[in-house]
């Protein structure tokens, strides 16, 4: 089964869920801000598709953070640290099946290929 990691409140979020609807895929919902996420699965996600996708550098949560603290992100290590202590950084929606990243973001053209 697929699972799609993200927060209920995001714009993109409510496009790719109305897009899995429309498009009968069935899934289950993971909200970070209420289950959080671990350093494990965040270290097995970086490992598929890198950290620096993982962190969503457009988003308010990067923009509110001060510039000294956007500036020791440099490491897995540390993205890990703060993506388990601020989820709301992470990109999402990504949407995970048998411990494989299918999409992160979203893209209609990405969905139609990884998703259907």
């Amino acid at each position: 089964m697929k699972t799609v990691y993200a927060i209920p409140n995001c714009n993109t979020v409510k496009k790719a869920l109305d897009w899995l609807k429309d498009n009968k895929v069935v899934y289950e919902f993971h909200d970070y801000k209420k289950k959080g996420i671990t350093a494990t699965q965040l270290t097995a996600w970086s490992k598929q598709i890198g950290w620096e996708a993982l962190i969503n550098k457009k988003g308010a949560t990067w923009r509110q953070l001060p510039k000294e603290v956007q500036e020791t992100i440099t490491t897995q290590k540390a993205a890990i640290a703060l993506m388990t202590e601020k989820t709301s950084i992470i990109c999402r929606p990504l949407i995970e099946e048998d411990g494989k990243i299918l999409a992160l973001g979203f893209d209609e053209t990405e969905y139609k290929k990884a998703l259907k």
